[in-house]
């Protein structure tokens, strides 16, 4: 594996971030130029009167949405910010040694997997279902958030190893820099930059999945199968299986839908975290190594369900049939 996509070593950031960055940067700041030039030419240019003399009622640059949002993006995004934390402080559960111990350790292991001087704080809110968890920041704190359906009842895990790698993953944003008041100013217009802007986003992570694979590898298919069937069906996808549909997959649509994406499609993000000889695939699906191996001989692995409970000794039940077979497999059930 290349240095920085192993389990092992620091992680690596993802090619195309910097680049990328450093482009939206220049588009942002010639943006704020811009704003900063049309309001002092407002503000010094003589009013266009009519032919009675009188000013023109024609908008003013001064009161434009789009103008006044750009002059006051620091402040804007500071409050933001700030705000966030605040509603994390007095709405989350902290996790400490004594509420939801096992994520508090998994933040603490992560922080120091990557050589951070601070592990940040950590928050449980309420999921509600949903199955999510981000990091942010104020100021010189930094915190990351997780929502509660990712454990069980007790603050126990439910899917351990996903957890540790969903929790790289955030802290691993922290860790790349990718929270820092100053880099999300500099990125303010990328929401609106089509493609670009999206395609920054998406390369951060990735950097921030290697971080992830990098603190617990083993918990990535599990983490993949949680975000595309939840926390009860999670189980029920076959890694490998959807993986390999990053590669078969095709059509401009496709390559459309991945572009405007803020976060690798999932089943290139799975082939990704499977195949570590290269960086994600950004822009272009990715290709199977050798020909005829999508799917693999034989199929893909059945699923394996518990045998139902028979209602008497004369009926035995039936075992479930297995769906996953591969071409020129025959399909059977007892």
């Amino acid at each position: 594996m290349p240095r920085g996509l192993s389990p092992f070593g620091m992680p690596a950031r993802h090619p195309w971030e910097i680049p990328l960055l450093v482009v939206v940067i220049m588009i942002t700041g010639v943006a704020y130029l811009l704003a900063i030039l049309l309001v002092l030419v407002e503000l010094v240019a003589e009013p266009v009167v009519d032919a009675q003399g009188q000013p023109e009622s024609g908008g003013s640059l001064l009161t434009s949405p789009y103008v006044l949002v750009l002059l006051f993006a620091p402040v804007l995004l500071w409050a933001g910010r700030g705000l966030n934390f605040a509603r994390m402080r007095i709405n989350g559960v902290r996790m400490s040694p004594t509420q939801f111990p096992e994520g508090y350790r998994l933040v603490q292991e992560a922080a120091a997997r990557f050589g951070m001087s601070k592990a940040p704080d950590a928050y449980v809110i309420l999921g509600n279902g949903q199955i999510n968890a981000f990091a942010s920041g104020h100021g010189f704190r930094r915190f990351v958030v997780v929502y509660s359906d990712l454990f069980e009842i007790g603050g126990k895990a439910r899917e351990p190893d996903a957890l540790a790698f969903i929790i790289g993953h955030e802290v691993g944003h922290i860790a790349a820099g990718h929270v820092s008041y100053w880099r999300q100013l500099g990125m303010f217009v990328a929401p609106y930059l089509p493609i670009l802007g999206s395609s920054l986003i998406r390369a951060q992570e990735y950097t921030a999945d290697n971080h992830g694979f990098c603190n617990r590898h083993l918990g990535a298919p599990g983490a993949m199968a949680t975000l595309a069937a939840g926390k009860y069906l999670n189980t029920e996808v076959g890694f490998d299986e959807m993986a390999d549909r990053a590669a078969t997959e095709k059509g401009g649509f496709v390559l459309l839908v991945n572009a405007m994406s803020s976060h690798p499609v999932l089943t290139w993000r799975m082939w990704a975290l499977r195949d570590r000889s290269k960086p994600g695939p950004m822009f272009w699906h990715p290709s199977p190594p050798h020909p005829g191996t999508i799917p693999p001989p034989g199929g893909y692995p059945c699923k394996q369900h518990p045998q139902p409970t028979p209602r008497n000794p004369a009926d035995p039940g039936r075992l479930p049939r297995c769906l996953v077979r591969g071409p020129g497999t025959s399909t059977t059930s007892a």
